[in-house]
């Protein structure tokens, strides 16, 4: 490919997207019929039992106040960084630095993890018409294809993702509504899952390790800056919808299964059919049809979620191609439509090359590529979203604004310590979340830190190097 002949222009088409585009690609990239089907269940399983849907509450909870203090920053940043522009203006290029490498190491390990996921239940769905292909080749594939897609206007991916998360909404909803309306509840229609001594009580800390991951990637409402229409209302308004969106409707949708089976008997259930846990209720309620449905979906929830997560890593390469002259090529945008189809192709060829490792060294699809690799994405983004509330602290209190003391010191403290808290939480649960009790699992908080450590030292190098060459100059 000459990319040389597309790449003319170094700028995001303005005023590409709305509101709804943006949340369409943050609800998205949560993926709702992957994170109801397919995290819920070992939340309601191994964690609170029935106090999941409190969980999401605490959750989306710990996030708006999150929001409040990140959108009131987004004022005074216009980059498709996302959270590194928001380290960089509060704490310096150094931490900025580290927050950038961190954060693709989130958006990097996710990917790598989805893509084995999709090929799990691709060839599981393939295998039916005897079509079979090792987990690898079905990767392959849907990298390919979400590469291509990346390469198109934004507003192309936008309206393909919104598709994909209304077809998921609505078949959810549908099995919501059946539960409530055919009387079904076996135990009665009733706040199960809501009250505090379910939510907060044994297995709390191993709930929140499924829930905070439904929530990762709303950090794309600040990514979309450049390319959104009236950024300075557009970015609020849109973190505000789907955070909220994301918590209502898993929330809903966690109750209205407890309802089904029974606040006291859903974790036995759960614990008993992990991979039948919502389809046995589709079954039931809706007929065989709806299994079909909700499995195709599934996979197209998969996809739409990979191609999320490829458009928002892609942001991260265009930012460092225009802060670093020896990255600049990353930068380039495709003449035609606008998006940044260098670093698309770059993250297509380090995606792939890490998932041909994988498969040869025979690494298990689900039990170690997808249950590690979404281990150490929560880890990372939850170390990221704390360095952004440090940085919103610093930054209002040395530049001048309009905003409150609520806004600027007691909401980030209050999402800080949250986020903290979230983080030991989560390391404390890995053996639990990946299955594995391996060395190497339980060293990945470590990862975690070295490779913001890493960069950290590379921005500390970088700028030794600048300095050496203009006293040369």
């Amino acid at each position: 490919m000459d990319v040389s002949a597309n790449s003319s222009n170094t700028s995001l088409k303005a005023n590409a997207i709305g509101m709804l585009h943006i949340v369409f690609f943050v609800v998205a990239a949560a993926a709702p019929m992957t994170a109801v089907v397919g995290a819920t269940p070992p939340a309601f399983a191994f964690g609170s039992g029935a106090g999941v849907p409190g969980a999401f509450v605490v959750a989306g909870a710990l996030y708006l106040v999150f929001s409040r203090p990140f959108t009131a920053m987004s004022l005074y940043v216009s980059s498709a960084g996302g959270f590194y522009e928001y380290i960089l203006k509060g704490l310096g290029g150094v931490v900025g630095c580290a927050g950038a490498v961190v954060s693709m190491l989130a958006y990097f390990a996710v990917q790598l993890g989805i893509y084995a996921l999709f090929s799990v239940f691709m060839a599981a769905t393939m295998a039916r018409f005897d079509i079979t292909l090792p987990w690898w080749c079905w990767s392959l594939l849907v990298l390919a294809l979400v590469t291509l897609l990346g390469r198109y206007k934004i507003e192309v991916s936008g309206l393909l993702l919104g598709v994909c998360m209304v077809a998921e909404i609505a078949v959810l909803m549908l099995l919501n509504i059946a539960i409530i309306a055919s009387g079904s509840a076996s135990e009665g229609l009733s706040v199960a899952g809501f009250r505090p001594s379910e939510v907060f009580g044994h297995g709390f800390g191993v709930s929140m390790v499924f829930v905070l991951g439904a929530y990762v990637g709303f950090e794309a409402t600040a990514i979309f800056a450049e390319e959104a229409r009236n950024p300075r209302r557009t970015i609020p308004r849109a973190t505000y919808v789907a955070v909220l969106l994301i918590t209502v409707f898993y929330a809903f949708s966690s109750w209205a299964i407890v309802q089904f089976y029974g606040p006291s008997q859903v974790q036995q259930r759960a614990q008993a059919n992990l991979d039948g846990f919502y389809m046995s209720a589709a079954e039931q309620l809706l007929g065989p049809w709806a299994v079909t449905l909700m499995s195709v979906l599934l996979l197209v929830s998969l996809f739409a979620c990979l191609l999320s997560f490829h458009n928002t890593l892609n942001r991260y390469f265009y930012v460092i191609g225009k802060k670093l002259p020896a990255w600049r090529m990353l930068s380039h945008t495709h003449a035609r439509t606008g998006s940044p189809h260098v670093a698309g192709l770059l993250q297509a060829i380090l995606v792939g090359f890490m998932l041909v490792l994988f498969a040869l060294t025979q690494a298990a699809p689900y039990r170690i590529v997808f249950s590690w690799m979404s281990a150490l994405a929560v880890l990372s983004i939850i170390a990221v979203q704390a360095l952004v509330m440090m940085a919103a602290m610093r930054f209002f209190k040395r530049n001048a604004h309009h905003h409150s003391q609520l806004t600027t010191r007691v909401l980030p403290m209050v999402a800080l310590v949250g986020l903290m808290a979230a983080f030991v939480l989560v390391s404390a649960n890995l053996g639990l979340l990946t299955g594995s009790d391996s060395l190497a699992v339980h060293a990945l908080p470590l990862l975690v830190i070295s490779m913001g450590v890493l960069g950290a030292i590379s921005a500390l190098a970088y700028r030794r190097y600048r300095l050496r060459q203009t006293a040369t100059e």
